[in-house]
Order: structure tokens, then sequence, then C-alpha cells
């Protein structure tokens, strides 16, 4: 398999983008955790080859809007996912959670049939390959402490402090009520 990789800058640190030639997101992480990124990409999508690139315009464009306050090109970027059946059902229904609110990993469990699995929830959420797009980080403690995020602790702080003044203009972290269609 071949993919495309670029650096993009972030507020919150320079992010790897890799895509493939369809232009489906394969991966994003931060460059500080690159080698975790390709240990993700190996075991979900097996050998490939990766070459350097500029990023298409649509997946450098959706990035710069997130970050500038828009979420939602980042949200329709098409994305490709490896990884078990269990993972893909886990990173679907993240990504129906809306930016500004947040869930734990017992209700994330519960929305997608499985109530007693909040801990493979939480390792599906260590897998997820491309963070922010999948939005593992909307996901907290049963306690409404902020646990676990694989571009640490304090990126995750920063992107639930960034989506809240987004979303809600002052209202602490709503939690997702789930009323929408969840897909899986």
């Amino acid at each position: 398999m071949q993919l495309q990789l670029d650096r993009l800058p972030s507020p919150i640190g320079n992010l790897l983008v890799l895509w493939d030639n369809d232009e489906h997101l394969r991966a994003i992480d931060f460059e500080d955790f690159d080698e975790r990124m390709r240990t993700l990409l190996r075991r979900q999508v097996g050998a490939c080859e990766i070459s350097a690139s500029n990023a298409p315009p649509q997946i450098r464009g959706a990035i710069e809007s997130y970050f500038a306050g828009d979420d939602e090109p980042l949200r329709n970027l098409p994305v490709r996912l490896g990884g078990s059946k269990f993972q893909r059902r886990v990173w679907t229904t993240l990504q129906n959670i809306p930016s500004g609110t947040i869930i734990s990993y017992g209700e994330l469990a519960k929305h997608i049939g499985q109530p007693t699995a909040s801990r493979a929830v939480g390792l599906a959420n260590g897998a997820n390959p491309i963070a922010i797009r999948i939005p593992c980080h909307r996901v907290i403690g049963a306690n409404g402490r902020l646990t676990g995020y694989g571009g640490g602790l304090w990126r995750k702080e920063w992107l639930l402090a960034h989506e809240d003044a987004l979303a809600s203009q002052g209202l602490a972290f709503p939690r997702w009520s789930g009323r929408f269609p969840i897909q899986v």
C-alpha cells in the first residue's frame, strides 16, 4: 500500500497527516508521536510505503479550518479505517459525537451496544489512527476527569477547550445525548 505524508502546523504541535491514493485520510498524529503512529498503521494496514508529499488542498484546508474554528470541513473528509470490527464500531460512533460535547468510556460502550466494554472502548480509543478527525479526545473518565490521550493530556485539554469555546459559548462541556442516529 502506498501512502502520502505531510507535516502540517497546528497550535498544539506539528501534525503528521497520511492519506492514500484516493485522498482518504489514513492517519493524523502529532509529530512527537511519529513512531506510535507508524506502529498503529502497521497493525491496521500491514506493510506500507510512505512518501513525503504536499497535502491535497482539501485535507490541508480542513485541518486549518478546524483550528480556525470551523470543524465541518474536517468532519467531511473521507477516511479509510483498518482495525478490528469492534474498533471500527467505536471509531464510527466517535465520529457522531458533536464538537463541544463529551462522553464517558462507559457511555460510549453503551452506545455501541456493549455496556460492559468500557475498557475495550478505551483500548480502541488508544488505537485510533486519525486523531482529531476521529475525536477520541471527547471521551473522558466516568468520574468526569480527563484520562488517556495518545497525544498527551495537555493536548486533550486544549482540544476540548477549543471545541467548547466554539460550540457552547460559556457552558460547561455538555454531555452527548446520542439523540441522532448512530450508524455502526
